[in-house]
């Protein structure tokens, strides 16, 4: 080493890289290291943590919340294909993806058609207490939407003694027939198509997102209950737990009526009027 404390050329390699205090470097550099390794677990974990954190703007649903839900989905059964699938005059399914409108027309029947967005259950209520008495009856062709909506709409039909009906050209899924439950008459139309799946919930961005066990079996419970308290059999909520969302559970005529999820299987509109004549 030189006389001004420098490591000299003649010293040893380690020497000339480790300096006069080879004890102190070695510690700085191992300090250095840690300092470094803990920057990059910690990052990581936040990364890790963000990726997997639950999407705040996801909600419980059940299919027709998102912008892109595809009414008449394939059926899950490959006994039985969706009863309205070659049938003209169904609603097109661009209709369908449309937030629900809820219009009054002749006979007191109130046409609901198209998702039920959040905030579905508190028009229904407006438009049913502004016409009074004059409705008494529910009209529903929609592929679904929010769960909470469609239970509110349906102890909302209940309480307001009023019947529901799905016509002949009709289609009731996911949620739908919830709200379907609701009518203290059931009327199905023959050939309507009726059908569950899964609850699942949507993100913001219209991706599926996973609720967790125990809001899936919350929301479950909600159904069944609902269910057995509008006089229907829980094992319609069965079918709809055993179907993934990309299908529907369709129901057979034959099943409509013992699982008491219809109460009776009415003509379609064209034959009531001709028998009528």
């Amino acid at each position: 080493m030189s006389l001004s404390g420098t490591p000299a050329p003649s010293d040893p390699a380690w020497r000339r890289i480790l300096g006069e205090r080879p004890d102190e470097t070695f510690l700085r550099a191992m300090f250095r290291l840690l300092v470094a390794g803990s920057v990059f677990v910690l990052g990581y974990d936040v990364i890790e943590r963000v990726q997997n954190a639950p999407d705040q703007a996801a909600t419980t649903l059940l299919p027709g919340e998102a912008p892109d839900v595809q009414p008449f989905l394939p059926s899950a059964r490959p006994d039985f294909a969706e009863p309205g699938e070659k049938r003209p005059g169904r609603a097109p399914r661009a209709e369908l993806q449309k937030p629900m409108t809820i219009e009054l027309v002749s006979g007191g029947r109130l046409e609901l058609t198209g998702v039920i967005t959040p905030g579905s259950a508190n028009r229904l209520k407006d438009e049913i207490d502004k016409r009074g008495d004059y409705v008494k009856s529910v009209v529903l062709n929609s592929p679904g939407g929010s769960v909470q909506d469609a239970l509110a709409m349906s102890k909302l039909i209940r309480a307001k003694g009023l019947s529901t009906r799905v016509e002949t050209t009709g289609h009731c899924a996911s949620s739908c027939p919830l709200v379907f439950a609701g009518g203290v008459e059931r009327l199905a139309d023959k050939g309507a198509s009726i059908g569950v799946h899964q609850v699942f919930a949507l993100s913001a961005a219209g991706a599926l997102a996973d609720t967790g066990m125990a809001d899936a079996q919350r929301v479950s419970a909600e159904c069944q209950r609902l269910l057995v308290d509008m006089g229907v059999d829980p094992r319609v909520w069965i079918h709809a737990m055993e179907t993934p969302p990309q299908e529907l559970f369709y129901f057979t005529p034959e099943e409509l009526m013992s699982l008491k999820l219809a109460t009776a299987m009415s003509k379609p509109a064209a034959a009531r009027g001709a028998a009528a004549k």
